[in-house]
């Protein structure tokens, strides 16, 4: 199964290590979705690059231009890495309406924003034995996101993993989707006529 992932790289870094693309920030979570650092890292990974770019880019969503500074986090360039996980490694799949009766589980609950219900879900699938979850991404429902725990990182892999430019046309195409318009965008775009008789103030 091919998995993308959005993060803050360190090129120096071996891949398990921190800036790596196949690291558990386990250190660092406990507000995101699926965190439950006191039993398990995790990682929040996509089907698809665009998607895992628009994830990255969401929070900018009103700000109207793709920028440069848009794509570093920490001081470090946010690059995108394709991974592979191993069929060893079967993810929960709570968009199979089969899987939500079993678990006990309603879409609104997998979708939701409170993490006291997401969160703890999450820490219910993992003690059962899950290796992960694969569930909708809230941006898009047709776009699919899995969690993966960390007690399945000897499943992963790493393909290839790149730095992120606002010209990628994964960039790009996220962008839209975002209502971001790329520099050559802004730069085409016709400024606004004043009306006659008005003056610059």
């Amino acid at each position: 199964m091919i998995l993308w992932r959005v993060l803050p790289w360190d090129p120096s870094a071996r891949p398990a290590d921190p800036g790596g693309a196949l690291w558990f920030p386990r250190p660092f979570q406990g507000t995101g979705r699926h965190d439950d650092p006191a039993r398990y890292g995790c990682l929040y990974l996509t089907e698809g690059a665009t998607s895992a770019v628009a994830e990255s880019l969401a929070p900018f969503r009103g700000t109207r231009e793709m920028r440069p500074e848009l794509l570093t986090r920490m001081g470090r360039p946010l690059a995108l890495a394709e991974l592979e996980l191993g069929d060893d490694a079967a993810l929960v799949d709570l968009d199979d309406p089969r899987t939500l009766v079993r678990e006990g589980l309603r879409p609104s609950v997998v979708a939701t924003s409170r993490r006291v219900v997401t969160q703890e879900y999450a820490t219910r699938l993992f003690a059962a034995g899950a290796a992960g979850l694969r569930w909708w991404s809230t941006l898009e429902a047709a776009w699919m996101n899995a969690t993966l725990f960390d007690r399945a990182r000897g499943s992963l892999s790493l393909r290839h993993v790149r730095p992120l430019d606002v010209q990628d046309e994964v960039v790009r195409d996220a962008g839209h989707f975002l209502g971001l318009a790329s520099p050559d965008e802004v730069r085409r775009a016709p400024r606004p006529r004043r009306a006659p008789g008005s003056t610059a103030r």
